[in-house]
Formats: C-alpha cells, sequence, structure tokens
C-alpha cells in the first residue's frame, strides 16, 4: 500500500467509534494517532448493530470476532403496552420480507471494546492513552496539547470524543442540546422461554421498554421510565426487579432472572450546527445524541466512519480542504437530522396525553400494519437512509 501523506488525522476518543474510524482509517492507509483512554469493562450494556454496520464491520475485517458472541434478530415487534384510551395495534417486522437473513445483532458493549482493543494492538495506529486539553489552528494544521504535556500536529482531527466534544467546541461548532425527563435502566436477564430471535418494543406513556436477544435463553432490556421510577428500579432487590420485569412484558419469556445488574442514564438530545469545519470532523455523540430508541446510537456513528473513508481523499491532497469538509456534511446532515428529527418525534409521542396526538400515532401504526409496501419501505429506510427509495424505484422500473 502506497503512504498517502506524511501529516497524522488524530482521532479524538477512544470509544467505539473512535476506536473503529482509527482502525478503518489506517486501514485506508492513512497515519492515524489515537488519543483517549479505552473504555473499560464496567458498562454492561449491549448495542444492536444492523446489517449495514456489520457489512462495514466485515469490510475492516472486526465483525469475525465479534459474530461468536452476538444474537441475531429475525423479527422486530411493537406492543402497544399503554393504558390509554386509543392504543396501537400490534407491528411485525420480518427480516425475510426484505431479503435479510436477519435485521441485524446484539453485541454486549464489553464484546464490541475488546474485540477493538485487540484489533488497535495489531494496527498500525499509534494510540496514546491521554486525553486532550487544548486545540490551536495554526495555518494548514492543527496543535494539538495533551494532559501529559506532550504536543502533536495533525492535517485533520476526527471529533469522537463524546457530547461534551472539547474538539467540537475548538472547530466554533455550535450545538442544540435539549433533556428529557426520562432515565434509561439497562440491564440483562435470563428466561424460562425461548426468544426466538425477537426483539420487542412495548410503547409506554413513559418511553419503550424494549427487550432485544441475546444468545441462549437470555435477553437485554433497555426500560425508558421516569426519572423517579429509574431510581426505584436501581434500589429494588433482583428478585423484586425481576418480577417487575416480567410483569411488564406480560410473561411473554416465561420467569425472569437478573443477571447483569441494572445501570441507568438520563436521556437527553444533541445536534450541531454543522458536521465538519475547520479541519475538525464530528463522528458518534460528538455529532448526534438522542434516546435509545430504533437501535440508531452506534449505527449511526459508523456510518459516520464509513462516510469520513469514502470522502477523504487518497492521493495525498490536502484532508481538511474546503471541498472535503463540505462533502462530509452535505453527505451526513440529511441522514443525522432525520433520524434525531424522527426519534425524538416518536419518543414525544409516546409521552403525550393529547389524543389527537395518540390517534396519529395509532393511525400510522396501522398503515404499518396493514400496508406491506409501506412496511418494506420502513424498514429498508431503518437499515440505511435512502435504500427504500432507491429500492422503491427499481421496483417500479422493472414493472
Amino acid at each position: 500500500m502506497t503512504d498517502i501523506r506524511t501529516d497524522p488525522i488524530i482521532v479524538a476518543g477512544a470509544g467505539h467509534v473512535g476506536l473503529i474510524a482509527a482502525l478503518s482509517l489506517a486501514r485506508s492507509g492513512h497515519n492515524v494517532v489515537n488519543l483517549g483512554e479505552t473504555p473499560g469493562q464496567s458498562d454492561k450494556r449491549t448495542t444492536a448493530l444492523m446489517m449495514p454496520a456489520i457489512r462495514f464491520l466485515q469490510s475492516v475485517d472486526l465483525w469475525q470476532d465479534i459474530e461468536p458472541h452476538a444474537a441475531r434478530m429475525t423479527t422486530m415487534r411493537i406492543l402497544d403496552g399503554t393504558r390509554r384510551l386509543v392504543r396501537s395495534p400490534s407491528v411485525t417486522f420480518e427480516a425475510s420480507e426484505i431479503g435479510e437473513t436477519a435485521f441485524g445483532y446484539n453485541v454486549p458493549n464489553s464484546t464490541l471494546t475488546a474485540v477493538l482493543s485487540d484489533a488497535l494492538k495489531r494496527s498500525t495506529v499509534d494510540h496514546k492513552p491521554v486525553s486532550v486539553v487544548k486545540y490551536s489552528h495554526v495555518g494548514d494544521t492543527i496543535r494539538v496539547e495533551t494532559r501529559d504535556g506532550s504536543t502533536l500536529t495533525a492535517n485533520i482531527v476526527i471529533a469522537a470524543d463524546g457530547r461534551s466534544s472539547l474538539a467540537r467546541d475548538a472547530a466554533g461548532i455550535d450545538a442544540r442540546t435539549w433533556s428529557y425527563n426520562q432515565t434509561a435502566v439497562v440491564l440483562s436477564f435470563a428466561h424460562t422461554r425461548d426468544h426466538h430471535d425477537i426483539s420487542t418494543e412495548f410503547h409506554t406513556e413513559y418511553g419503550p421498554f424494549t427487550i432485544v436477544p441475546l444468545q441462549g435463553q437470555r435477553s437485554s432490556l433497555v426500560w425508558v421510565t421516569t426519572p423517579e421510577m429509574g431510581a426505584e428500579l436501581l434500589a429494588i432487590s433482583h428478585d423484586e426487579l425481576a418480577r417487575r420485569v416480567e410483569d411488564r412484558m406480560q410473561s411473554m419469556l416465561g420467569a425472569v432472572t437478573i443477571e447483569v445488574a441494572p445501570q441507568s442514564w438520563p436521556l437527553s438530545g444533541l445536534v450541531p450546527t454543522s458536521f465538519a469545519r475547520n479541519r475538525i470532523f464530528l463522528a458518534g455523540e460528538a455529532a448526534h445524541v438522542f434516546p435509545p430508541i430504533g437501535a440508531q446510537g452506534l449505527n449511526l456513528g459508523i456510518r459516520d466512519v464509513e462516510a469520513l473513508t469514502e470522502i477523504l481523499p487518497e492521493d495525498g491532497s490536502d484532508l481538511g480542504g474546503a471541498n472535503v469538509i463540505s462533502a462530509y456534511n452535505r453527505k451526513r446532515s440529511p441522514d443525522i437530522l432525520a433520524r434525531t428529527g424522527a426519534v425524538d418525534a416518536l419518543n414525544r409521542s409516546l409521552l403525550s396525553d393529547f389524543l389527537p396526538v395518540q390517534m396519529v400515532r395509532s393511525g400510522g401504526l396501522e398503515l404499518l400494519r396493514a400496508f406491506s409496501p409501506l412496511r418494506s419501505f420502513v424498514m429498508r429506510e431503518g437499515l440505511r437512509p435512502g435504500s427504500g427509495f432507491r429500492l422503491s424505484g427499481r421496483g417500479a422500473d422493472q414493472q
């Protein structure tokens, strides 16, 4: 492989998106420095990776080490778990309807951390487990000062340093933030009935209650509720928590045993005014934050990385030129803004007691249930933006 630059790309942040960005860009031949502490094993959450994200991980030789620990999702269903006057119909989505063997796979975050950390050690990435304290723009470079007193110079910076991104601030990119009066409680549990590779999302008055398959007769749970209820769920015994989980999902998986103790996170949202500026490109939670609905978080971050691998030039030209900045903004803005708006609207519709809002939501789900072309379109769009339009157009042409 030919060398394409001597100036490094600095990837700020060593979480999952930061590591995937560093590894994939290094694999493309770029000179990459990754800054930040890699995640520990304390994060007991799981991540549902959709097939487009998995195909990208396959292309950079990461998926083969993740797959043995992953559980596939062949069916996704939405059930109304409210007690409101207007009840929504149940909707079931089958991957086979759109020619897929699965929508994706559910993976423990600890597995992602271990696989990415091992790949980092084998790669050409220069990893420095230190955080950044200051960025300075000097001509066509960025000067980066780290907490240990080191100074590095980069042609561009990939800001994968989280929702409170110092790199985003250094780029002069403002971000709109908001919070929800909701908490996500996450845990994993064993159950006596088979999940049959089905992911189920109960819509409740306080947010989604989402069960996602794990290997064996085990599942992970994201229970979005009020902060007060979230605190209560963390304080009760595991036996009582298991009883409440079983009751909430109407015993559909039989008796429940808590395997991974619950953790909780307050829900919030963030969207920046642009996604690249002044030689700094945003990725992951530096670029988008929203509630855990529809398995969008890391999948969206991987699409950020995929876009970077596509738009960064490999001919030795300036990686941070105005044309490259513009190309990244054009590529990421529609996807991120649409996903953020859709997730926010769905979440707020669950919380609203306003009868017309409930009726609109119920009517939309009824259309999805009854009209298979619309259901197929939504499934394709859920996996990859624009794919529903392209496939619909292709089908029309064939007819």
